[in-house]
């Protein structure tokens, strides 16, 4: 029932989400999600965790971003332009617990904040570099928190059949933020450098 854009953002967007919440772990209802920012994988992760029962947790440095992910099911809002210390607001909103699953998409100069965010024994599935892939690191909290941190690159041809019928069976649609004529990709990117779009954003042949 989807048309060829929505079908578009399905084999990486949403098959990566669905592979930080159901190959590196299985989410269970009445737990704790939190993912970074407003893009692609993070859209789809607030819907798909939220049909998985879950409490969720997302940040963006945009109140009206957050309204509309808000509107998708987000539980929890945080701005970390007004809340630099996002990592204590995830704290304050779970009772000092923290997130079962973190979502970190930011890369290393977000991964401490991170891992001071999941709580004792929690997963972090770690699946993009928005600020960088080098950088110093305290492991001193992978020790004492026994964190688990996996490594998230899309998935498998049988998890993405799996991922489908699970959206079928919630009906969940993608959302797309802009479209654009091919002639017009220069712009598409223009808009992704600026970190301006919420969801995913489509190119049309």
């Amino acid at each position: 029932g989807y048309e060829f854009a929505e079908a578009a953002t399905l084999p990486i967007a949403a098959l990566t989400a669905w592979s930080a919440l159901r190959t590196v772990t299985q989410v269970k209802p009445g737990q704790t999600v939190l993912t970074l920012g407003t893009g692609g994988v993070s859209v789809f992760a607030v819907q798909l965790a939220k049909a998985m029962g879950a409490t969720v947790i997302i940040t963006s440095s945009s109140d009206e971003k957050l309204q509309r992910a808000g509107r998708l099911g987000a539980d929890h809002l945080v701005n970390y332009r007004r809340r630099p210390d996002w990592d204590r607001a995830v704290l304050e909103v779970t009772g000092g617990r923290g997130a079962d699953l973190t979502i970190e998409n930011g890369g290393i100069g977000t991964l401490e904040q991170s891992m001071r965010a999941t709580r004792v024994g929690g997963t972090i599935a770690y699946l993009g570099a928005l600020t960088g892939l080098k950088g110093e690191l305290n492991t001193a909290m992978i020790l004492s928190r026994r964190l688990h941190i996996a490594g998230v690159f899309v998935d498998s041809r049988s998890a993405l059949e799996a991922m489908n019928r699970f959206l079928e069976q919630h009906g969940i649609r993608p959302v797309i933020d802009r479209r654009f004529p091919f002639e017009q990709l220069p712009e598409a990117f223009r808009l992704m450098e600026a970190g301006g779009h919420f969801g995913k954003i489509v190119v049309e042949l």
